[in-house]
């Protein structure tokens, strides 16, 4: 069956992002949050996010006021009985994930597709919270998700192929570029993202040189759109901690261990953007 309405659970950063491109693109999209202060945050990020791309051209304000009358905002998860596709973007908390499943498994149609927007964690445990795991996957967005092509779909061992064809066509309908991976702690993109931004922090905690040259170096001399550490900064130091830590431990592999300035910014309040500082102060 074709899907044609589309639930998203948590209406954070991604939450958000994902329910405005499923909108944008047509689908009836309800987004849920724990409460109505996180929902209405969300969804004024929502209209901020569509206002912009009115201001810039991308879109008419036809089309505007067309996405967010296809958007619906709900506190809990009981009105998602008549979602054929539910992608959940909840905090990255294996018990929380594992709860949202297991209560979707008991609201939605049987039919229904559970997602997950997961950037790390196992699919497989989500999958066993239900009783329809050949109906479980992964749907990985990044961040920005209005401007991000790529879509990384996640198949478990239990997954099955019209589930996994069903999540790629949906994924294609919005405008991205799907990406299959294997259901293994941070699939492609961070398996080899983490390494690498986890490797520049080393280099600068070393003080082999400052942040900037750092930065500058990779921009200049690998033609990347931003240095690691602006990166870090970006994605935010407490994800790629979680991320890091969740792939130590399931391959014990060495340039997974988080450098002790990581943990040390961290625990000063110190997350990135999102905090106001992180390598670099964003409070100006």
């Amino acid at each position: 069956m074709p899907v044609m309405n589309i639930g998203v659970v948590g209406c954070g950063q991604m939450g958000s992002g994902i329910a405005e491109v499923c909108a944008r693109a047509g689908y009836q999209v309800t987004v849920s949050e724990v409460n109505q202060q996180f929902l209405d945050r969300g969804l004024a990020s929502i209209k901020a996010s569509l206002s912009r791309a009115v201001d810039k051209g991308k879109m008419s304000a036809t089309d505007k006021d067309a996405a967010l009358g296809r958007l619906k905002g709900v506190v809990g998860l009981e009105a998602f009985t008549d979602r054929d596709l539910i992608i959940e973007a909840v905090v990255e908390n294996m018990q929380e994930k594992k709860r949202v499943f297991g209560a979707l498994d008991k609201i939605c149609p049987p039919g229904a597709i559970l997602a997950s927007n997961t950037s790390c964690l196992s699919v497989t445990e989500m999958a066993m919270a239900t009783r329809r795991p050949d109906k479980v996957l992964g749907m990985h967005f990044f961040n920005p998700v209005p401007i991000m092509k790529p879509v990384e779909i996640v198949g478990t061992i239990l997954t099955s192929e019209e589930t996994l064809a069903t999540a790629k066509e949906v994924a294609r309908t919005i405008g991205k570029e799907v990406i299959v991976a294997k259901d293994t702690p941070g699939f492609i993109v961070n398996r080899l993202l983490i390494p690498y931004l986890l490797d520049a922090v080393r280099l600068y905690e070393s003080g082999v040189a400052t942040k900037e040259d750092i930065d500058a170096a990779i921009v200049l001399g690998a033609n990347h759109p931003m240095g690691p550490l602006t990166l870090a900064d970006f994605i935010g130091l407490d994800t790629i901690l979680f991320i890091a830590d969740a792939m130590y431990n399931e391959f014990k592999n060495p340039t997974l261990v988080a450098p002790p300035l990581l943990r040390k910014m961290i625990l000063a309040g110190w997350h990135g953007r999102k905090s106001g500082k992180g390598f670099y102060d964003y409070r100006k």
